[in-house]
């Protein structure tokens, strides 16, 4: 076999099917689990490239250009050589020829998702499929069911509903037109889908798309032409899946609305939903967290399958769809908010790094974190306002554990006293923990994030202090200042590259900042003292840690700029806002220590 251009390493080999030649294309060790990746619509099997190295490592990884797609031959004549039935044809030939013996784990993406469902449902390929990851491309028989439902029994809400997919599927009502598809196809638009791309879909440069688009595409507009009408109007009756199904949605994809799959569990029972802040080309846009959850997927089923006991606690968090598999690093782990995220994390089946200047402390975390759900979770033992042992620490978890998803910085110190009694000392103590370890940890691993160009997300932990000013913590509100107008500067810079920032303001939280908190200005005697009554003003408050861990979950998932939790955050906030003279006259009482 032939090694392949634009997939490294891979070899390449032909399969017949009705008068079609097929190019296919196969990484990684025949001997383990074979995962199909199918490719959509203008695509050629190029779109599944950094996706099909990443699993390469675990799986025999086989690629194949659609008919008419690529190096495949295209049918002759075009009209009616596209139907889903041929398509599975196709499929079929291609699983006997590289795995003949084994059923196959089958993923697709757009009109690669779309046949996928056709093969997951139809009888005759009962048997060769293991299980099927879809995204971005709906079964029609599912779609057909969904349209006249609504249109049997219209609501506002299913009206609405209906105009929404409607306008999103304008492009499918161009294609069906004659000849102006492959028009524009083979002229204008074939010269400048890379750039469109690139700059709606951020895909980065590379091996795609390949320089057959403009016939893949001219041809693949009969995918439309012969399928969509036909099945749309009379969907089948019995389309259920017969393997196991996980969905991936992108939320941010401009072809295809999250309400279509309300009702999927219908159509396949057992269903594992995976929600991704991404548009529509994911494949190319997020190749790690698609590696990430096709192998967990399909190793689990793998399992299942051998009969062997699942190894992994099952995420059963709000946000499992949302973290599951993600790579989350939180510093101040070893306890307060800083643990009670990281275990929030590791409920919705996120790995876990916990971090924190105390060993032991981060450990604990490190090892409940698994108990809870976390596939993998790791201590690491960094002080955070060491710029050198930060710099350490990302390198090492870039190198071990992969690049972050989700960073929170969380580490802080308090310090309460007057202006005048708080030394330069007690400034530089402050301000290295609570502003240079956020700096630190943006400055590192949100770079890495960037120049991976995959996303992300950010959060650090400010204060009510950030926007509550305080006779009392002159040092520390000017931290959580810093901090918050830091993650709003930050929000501005990263937006373009898909990389969200959010800024956690807690207010008054049941945590042991207070008793390690520092009094300045007075002697140790009174600072202890200080420290007992303000931890037990605090214990009265008893606004727990794990309300604040899913404020910092909810701001990810909404992308949220500023997060005040508790009401007396939100009020302080709302009157900085709308009465500051208020709030600058509050700022004069003395504290009740």
């Amino acid at each position: 076999m032939a090694e392949l251009k634009g997939l490294a390493g891979a070899r390449e080999r032909w399969v017949s099917t009705g008068g079609i030649e097929l190019c296919v294309a196969e990484l990684g060790d025949p001997t383990r689990p074979t995962v199909v990746l199918v490719h959509g619509y203008p695509d050629s099997k190029e779109v599944w490239s950094e996706v099909a190295e990443r699993l390469a490592d675990r799986f025999h990884v086989v690629l194949y250009d659609v008919r008419g797609h690529g190096r495949s031959t295209a049918p002759t004549p075009l009209r009616g050589g596209f139907t889903l039935e041929k398509l599975t044809d196709d499929f079929l030939a291609v699983v006997d020829a590289v795995s003949p013996d084994e059923p196959v784990h089958l993923v697709g993406h757009d009109w690669g998702s779309v046949q996928s469902w056709e093969f997951a449902t139809v009888r005759r390929t009962e048997g060769r499929i293991a299980s099927f990851t879809s995204m971005s491309g709906p079964s029609l028989d599912h779609f057909g069911h969904w349209i006249k439902k609504r249109m049997a029994r219209p609501t506002p809400r299913g009206v609405g509903q209906l105009l929404g997919q409607g306008a999103k599927s304008w492009y499918v009502y161009m294609l069906h037109t004659p000849v102006l598809p492959e028009l524009a196809w083979r002229g204008p638009l074939g010269k400048r889908w890379p750039k469109i791309l690139e700059r709606m879909e951020k895909v980065p440069a590379g091996d795609y798309p390949t320089p057959s688009l403009p016939s893949d595409a001219a041809h693949g507009a009969w995918l439309y032409r012969d399928n969509v009408r036909a099945r749309l109007s009379r969907p089948r009756a019995d389309a259920y899946a017969h393997v196991p199904v996980q969905l991936v949605l992108p939320l941010g994809d401009i072809f295809l609305s999250e309400r279509l799959y309300d009702e999927l569990e219908l159509w396949a029972p057992g269903l594992v939903r995976r929600r991704l802040p991404a548009k529509h080309w994911v494949p190319r846009t997020r190749p790690d967290q698609l590696s990430a959850w096709i192998s967990e997927f399909v190793l689990a089923n793998e399992e299942r399958e051998a009969g062997v006991p699942a190894q992994r606690t099952k995420a059963t968090g709000k946000h499992a769809e949302r973290f599951g598999g993600q790579l989350v690093l939180v510093t101040g782990a070893g306890s307060g908010i800083g643990r009670a995220t990281a275990f929030a994390f590791a409920e919705a089946g996120a790995r876990v790094v916990a971090v924190d200047r105390d060993t032991e402390s981060a450990a604990r975390t490190a090892e409940m974190a698994q108990l809870i759900g976390a596939p993998q979770a790791w201590a690491e033992t960094v002080d955070v306002s060491d710029e050198q042992a930060m710099e350490k620490l990302a390198e090492k978890v870039a190198a071990e554990y992969g690049i972050v998803d989700v960073l929170v910085n969380n580490a802080g110190i308090g310090l309460s006293g007057s202006f005048f009694d708080t030394t330069p000392e007690d400034w530089k103590k402050v301000l290295d923990v609570n502003l240079w370890g956020v700096i630190h940890g943006c400055r590192l691993f949100g770079k890495q994030m960037a120049e991976r160009g995959q996303g992300g997300h950010i959060v650090n932990t400010a204060s009510a202090a950030a926007f509550q000013p305080s006779k009392a913590l002159p040092a520390y509100s000017t931290s959580k200042a810093a901090v918050l107008m830091l993650s709003e500067c930050l929000r501005a810079e990263l937006a373009g590259q898909g990389i969200g920032v959010s800024a956690i303001c807690p207010g008054l939280v049941n945590t042991n900042i207070t008793a390690t908190a520092r009094f300045a200005g007075v002697d140790a005697e009174e600072e202890k003292r200080r420290q007992k009554k303000s931890s037990r003003l605090y214990g009265l408050r008893n606004y727990p840690p794990e309300k604040v861990a899913d404020a910092i979950l909810t701001a990810v998932v909404r992308n949220q700029a500023v997060v005040p939790v508790t009401p007396e955050a939100r009020g302080a906030h709302l009157m900085s806002r709308f009465t500051p003279k208020a709030l600058r006259a509050v700022a004069r009482l003395e504290p009740p220590l």
